[in-house]
């Protein structure tokens, strides 16, 4: 009996359309699932007369795989991989390939990574994105792990992978450990900003103009045919567009709470913990928080009267503005997601190829866009940018941006409509290029109550001076350390 070329783990939505896909390409695939009905039904129904191999335990699944084994888990994040590794590891063989495709949590993948080569194993955690269409059709898959692993999967991989123009995967090796799985956090956490900002774009032509879902169904139709091309604003077109039973817009009827599954919040806490100022995604994590209070914000918004006022101005002059403010908006989270993946990579020692990851999330992923090319480009030129907005299309680009940026941020204000990631993005350009920050004072009062010091303009950096700003304090100063 010929025996399959990959094994998968969890037959919910992306596990079913990865191993259909898989099989598309002409790999044989065997499956398990733990409600063993799920394998049974799958290969009666969409599997039948495929190449794919139901199996009903994990030894059978084992015993169906070809050397060096490749097994994929696609389940739910957390303490159920552990479990499947420590389960599967007493059945397989030295140089066999365990596989997570889940959103798990880098650390949890470096650490994984640890142990599975411990036990002479090796280990792959890999970002998968592109949800069920991608899955079944190409998504963008951003592996990382054991570097050993790379060779025996990537012609299965870089097969199902979404293509792009020229013909390239939307998939190639990202870095060692959790490189992989940081990757696709970022990606998520970008993924959260983009969608925040076409929101608040929704909102401003909503409540500011008083447009209809139809008439904002046609603006979206044509912002898609400039840079702001991209899978988030193709289909935001088509939600505005989409009726109800009734005949109505059922985005209308939608209730305003939005959900969210961590990875988010991981991309803040990981800029915390590397002191990147990711402003823009961690104001679309905390948006989401404040829907969720949904009773609360209605008890507010009557004690307060809120009713956001009407724009006066130019109408379609106006709609070009926001146009303008999202695409400015969009660069920056881009530039600092960039940032925090360059931050990490000196923290653990990973070799990330910047524009290699751009050209992973221009096809096949939920972000991918056109605009994706442009920072291709500009880590092909500069390899050591530091930030994208110092490239020069980025730099140029985002000046012509700024005066409809800011008339968007202003008019928000004054309005009353809410724009925490359009403003807090602003906040971050102006922050960003300006020389002088109110930092000096911020150092002065942290060395008048805690005697944290601080450095000098006319003084060499490094050197840590402290006053005695009261004459009742000593000369001992705080030791110096940054977080």
């Amino acid at each position: 009996m010929k025996k399959a070329d990959i094994g998968l783990i969890g037959l919910a939505v992306m596990g079913e359309n990865l191993v259909m896909n898989m099989e598309s390409k002409g790999f044989t695939v065997a499956v398990y699932n733990r409600t063993t009905s799920k394998v049974e039904n799958f290969v009666k129904g969409r599997a039948q007369g495929k190449n794919i191999i139901g199996t009903y335990s994990l030894q059978e699944l084992v015993d169906n795989l070809a050397s060096p084994r490749k097994i994929m888990m696609m389940v739910k994040a957390g303490k159920p991989v552990d479990a499947i590794i420590d389960t599967l590891i007493p059945y397989l063989d030295p140089g066999d390939i365990l596989i997570d495709g889940g959103n798990s949590h880098f650390p949890d993948t470096i650490r994984r990574t640890a142990y599975v080569e411990s036990k002479g194993l090796l280990y792959i955690g890999t970002g998968v994105s592109g949800g069920e269409e991608g899955a079944l059709l190409g998504p963008s898959i951003m592996p990382g792990g054991s570097t050993a692993a790379w060779p025996h999967v990537k012609p299965i991989f870089q097969a199902i992978a979404a293509k792009v123009e020229d013909g390239s995967p939307c998939c190639d090796w990202v870095g060692e450990n959790g490189a992989g799985h940081f990757v696709k956090m970022v990606h998520n956490g970008i993924e959260y900003g983009d969608m925040q900002i076409i929101c608040e774009a929704y909102q401003l032509m909503r409540d500011a103009l008083g447009m209809t879902a139809d008439e904002m169904h046609e603006v979206f139709k044509k912002w898609n045919e400039t840079e702001l091309d991209s899978y988030l604003i193709e289909i935001t077109r088509d939600i505005l567009a989409y009726k109800d039973e009734d005949g109505k817009p059922i985005v209308d009827k939608i209730l305003d709470t939005a959900g969210q599954k961590g990875t988010g919040k991981w991309t803040g806490i990981a800029a915390l913990d590397e002191g990147v100022p990711l402003t823009l995604i961690s104001e679309a994590v905390f948006s989401r928080c404040l829907s969720a209070m949904k009773d609360e914000r209605v008890i507010a918004a009557t004690a307060f009267g809120h009713q956001p006022a009407r724009y006066q101005g130019d109408r379609e002059a106006f709609i070009e503005d926001i146009r303008q403010a999202l695409f400015a908006a969009k660069i920056i989270s881009y530039a600092q997601g960039y940032v925090l993946m360059q931050a990490a990579a000196k923290t653990y020692n990973w070799n990330l190829n910047y524009g290699g990851i751009a050209l992973m999330w221009r096809g096949g992923c939920i972000i991918r866009s056109v605009f994706l090319g442009k920072i291709k480009e500009a880590y092909d030129q500069n390899p050591q940018l530091s930030n994208l907005l110092l490239d020069p299309y980025f730099k140029e680009t985002i000046q012509n941006l700024v005066p409809a940026w800011r008339n968007v941020a202003a008019t928000a204000i004054k309005l009353g409509i809410p724009a925490p990631a359009l403003n807090s993005a602003l906040s971050y350009f102006d922050g960003y290029t300006c020389e002088f920050l109110p930092a000096n004072l911020l150092q002065a009062q942290r060395d008048y109550f805690g005697a944290h010091t601080y450095e000098r303009l006319d003084a060499p950096r490094g050197q840590f001076f402290h006053t005695n700003w009261t004459g009742r304090g000593g000369e001992t100063a705080a030791s110096t350390y940054s977080i």
